[in-house]
């Protein structure tokens, strides 16, 4: 039974390292979940400050340019839910407060289901392995286990601020490649995925060949998933993490 179908999912929590990381791996997955009546949450671990293109943007105000550009791509897919942590763009690294800020979303959002960056390099496409996105993989899955589901890990959430522990059942983690065993159809919600990247205006304005490179990775994935020609998909690795 696909895992997505395996029972009733109505909270997904997706942890990623920049804004616009969620919207280039599963906005039309996230698009089909928000249109399944699922409540969608954010959590955007750096600031974003490392991004951009355009050199007249003054630095400083990168970080609050991407925020801004992420919750515009989030309302585009319907979701109105989005935690910043503010760690720094380029510099995220697994600490020990790192897992804490994520375990803090995840025993607040109380997910059935986490979406994570893969935590491992990938030799064959070294612009996905982004330290970043792997640092960001493998702290999420240090909070989902053991953090999140332990009482007495991080106790000042419990004492300070009244968060139970919880324990996520699944793990969907972003793949790009033939690691992924599970696939969504998002034929029907492409063009929401290309709405909320253009939503990036700082990251995405210059990229003229975005929808055809996105329909190209997207169609590969369907190709991988053995739908039909001229299906459209996102595939990941599931993990069961009851």
């Amino acid at each position: 039974m696909p895992a997505d179908q395996a029972q009733p999912v109505q909270r997904v929590l997706l942890v990623a390292a920049h804004p616009d990381d969620v919207d280039f791996g599963s906005a039309g997955t996230i698009a089909t979940w928000t249109g399944a009546g699922i409540e969608v949450f954010y959590c955007i671990v750096t600031n974003g400050d490392a991004g951009g293109f355009d050199s007249k943007v003054p630095r400083p105000a990168i970080a609050g340019i991407r925020q801004d550009e992420q919750r515009k791509a989030a309302a585009a897919l319907g979701v109105t839910d989005v935690d910043f942590l503010g760690y720094p763009d380029g510099r995220l690294v697994v600490s020990f407060a790192l897992r804490r800020d994520i375990t803090r979303v995840i025993r607040r959002a109380r997910p059935d289901r986490v979406v994570v960056p893969s935590p491992q390099r990938d030799l064959r496409n070294v612009y996905g392995s982004h330290p970043d996105h792997q640092a960001a993989g493998e702290a999420a899955l240090c909070a989902i286990y053991p953090d999140a589901r332990n009482p007495y890990a991080h106790p000042e959430l419990l004492a300070e601020e009244g968060l139970e522990a919880h324990t996520v059942p699944e793990v969907w983690v972003t793949s790009h490649n033939d690691r992924a065993d599970h696939y969504v159809d998002i034929t029907d919600t492409f063009d929401r995925k290309i709405a909320a990247l253009r939503a990036h205006t700082s990251q995405t304005a210059h990229m003229t060949g975005l929808e055809d490179r996105m329909r190209g990775w997207s169609a590969m994935q369907a190709q991988a998933a053995g739908l039909a020609q001229g299906r459209l998909a996102e595939g990941y690795l599931v993990l069961d993490t009851r």
